[in-house]
């Protein structure tokens, strides 16, 4: 068995139940890669909660909502463009502890929608190569998808 000392588990992290139990968001999150392999990031806007970071596009799943449909309809809504579930590709996941509750966020590979993205809800967009997504501020629970993402495109 490895030593207890390792970098993960000095990190401070909390362990499981440590506060009780918090409520669980489902979000799904889509990586839009365009024809030059940029992603497709959101600044959250004013007034939101986290407002000013960058994320992924997407949104809450519904009770009784598919996480594909979930995004499918927040693509829709929050840039104005239409893909299909076949179009959507699961590529990993992000579960992170915030403060008041637990976020689980399949984020989904996506090259194939119709339209073209704009930010509806007062958002600013920016597309950007894997390797400069880190000089935008996101939220904690993207940022290990952004080192996939690096590895993957």
């Amino acid at each position: 068995m490895p030593p207890a000392e390792s970098g993960c588990w000095q990190a401070g992290e909390r362990t499981a139940g440590e506060d009780g139990p918090r409520e669980i968001i489902l979000v799904a999150a889509a990586a839009l890669v365009d024809t030059d392999g940029r992603v497709l990031l959101s600044q959250r806007p004013e007034g939101k909660e986290m407002a000013g970071l960058w994320e992924f596009p997407g949104g809450k799943v519904h009770a009784g909502e598919t996480p594909e449909a979930a995004l499918i309809r927040e693509l829709h809504e929050e840039l104005g463009i239409d893909t299909r579930e076949s179009c959507l590709a699961a590529l990993a996941f992000a579960s992170h502890g915030y403060e008041n509750f637990h976020l689980l966020m399949p984020l989904f590979a996506c090259r194939v929608w119709q339209g073209t993205p704009e930010g509806r809800e007062g958002q600013a967009l920016a597309w950007v190569r894997p390797a400069r997504m880190m000089d935008y501020p996101m939220p904690a629970a993207d940022l290990p998808l952004v080192a996939l993402l690096r590895d993957f495109l």
